[in-house]
């Protein structure tokens, strides 16, 4: 067997009311003050208060920044570092869903590494490690509190920059689903589809192994058990701390096996028109899953059986391959995922976003190899329905 190196936060915070914990853990690390890091959303909404109300208890030193935008941007992690520097921090705390997370990570790195965030796109481009980043999750989605990765827009090129490192990793993961429960139907549906990309996309792609696939698997079931009452049922205190274990175990198997198409695609849509990222992996995740039916159908059975269907009955694997298919469709559906034709998608864009999609960092993790014209030809295909 293959050598592994196998990465995730050394401390993980998981269950209703964990965020409580969260005063000790930054006591035994002996950490002073930090720069809160999220967006104005989760401030005016009063999730910030939450922490902050625990920080205050706690007698943590802190300062807040939400200028953070959905997409985070190279701008956004400029002023973040400044904020971070001049507020003489030595640890941030990231409260959200991915983009404060992500922006977290980035304002973290260039801190101790210095340079332009550009600098760091690709894989294991930085040398020292992150200051100490404590992430508190608070959508059960893009799990970037537990990974390595973290994505950041550039707004000049007009290009999402990902970045695989695993300097940017948190010292403590949360994921308290009380911190959930007041997200909108909307985006619950739009984060737990991004979840459930995950999930899929790290069980086939081509860096999976038997850990990953253990956990991608687990990830499957929980989501596709808990996300439509989710989605219905906001309140459901058992419902999102099912989402918030799919998630969290979905980001573990995706950090460590990596990802593929769907998501190198839904970067470009993201980047260049500003499509929530889980939207955005929503709408494509059914077509490129056709598309790489044929490159490993033992194992899109597995997913059909995860999200519940029954496969006995179909009489050849690849029958049984596209029952994984079909679970999908029927839960986008159910969660109201819209269609890419009713995003600000432009078909006369479709060659420079394929180009950028191929030189995208997940494309090469895709079960199957892809040429430019193969991308071109998913983007329309998921344009024209």
């Amino acid at each position: 067997m293959s050598v592994r190196r196998i990465y995730w936060p050394a401390i993980n915070l998981i269950g209703p009311g964990c965020v409580k914990e969260i005063g000790a853990e930054i006591a035994k690390l002996g950490l002073k003050k930090a720069l809160l890091v999220s967006d104005d959303m989760l401030l005016k909404h009063g999730v910030v208060g939450k922490v902050t109300d625990v920080l205050d208890a706690s007698g943590v030193a802190y300062q807040v920044f939400t200028d953070v935008k959905p997409n985070p941007t190279m701008q956004n992690v400029n002023d973040g570092l400044a904020a971070f520097r001049e507020g003489g921090c030595d640890f941030i705390i990231s409260v959200g869903g991915g983009s404060p997370q992500d922006a977290a990570k980035a304002v973290g790195l260039l801190h101790t590494n210095g340079g332009n965030i550009a600098d760091y796109e690709g894989i294991n481009k930085s040398v020292h490690k992150s200051v100490p980043i404590i992430a508190i999750n608070t959508t059960a989605g893009t799990a970037s509190e537990v990974t390595i990765n973290y994505v950041i827009t550039d707004e000049i090129r007009k290009i999402k920059m990902v970045m695989v490192d695993p300097n940017s990793l948190a010292v403590i993961a949360v994921n308290d689903p009380e911190l959930m429960v007041s997200k909108p139907a909307s985006l619950t549906a739009a984060t737990g589809m991004d979840a459930l990309t995950h999930a899929i996309e790290a069980y086939v792609t081509k860096g999976a192994y038997e850990l990953t696939d253990a956990l991608a698997l687990k990830a499957i079931e929980f989501i596709a058990g808990s996300l439509e009452t989710a989605v219905k049922d906001g309140g459901n205190l058992e419902a999102r701390s099912g989402m918030a274990w799919g998630s969290y175990v979905a980001g573990l198997s995706f950090s460590n096996a990596g990802l593929g198409i769907v998501h190198s695609m839904a970067h470009q849509l993201g980047s260049e028109y500003d499509v929530p990222h889980g939207v955005a992996n929503a709408i494509l995740l059914p077509y490129i899953m056709a598309f790489n039916l044929d490159a490993a159908p033992e194992k899109f059975a597995d997913i059909a059986r995860a999200m519940g269907k029954d496969t006995a009955a179909a009489e050849t694997k690849e029958a049984a391959a596209k029952l994984a298919l079909e679970a999908v469709q029927e839960l986008s559906r159910k969660v109201g995922i819209p269609a890419l034709k009713d995003t600000a998608f432009r078909p006369e864009d479709v060659d420079k976003l394929a180009e950028q999609a191929m030189r995208d960092v997940c494309t090469g993790g895709n079960p199957k190899d892809v040429t430019l014209e193969d991308l071109k030809s998913l983007y329309m295909q998921a344009y024209q329905g």
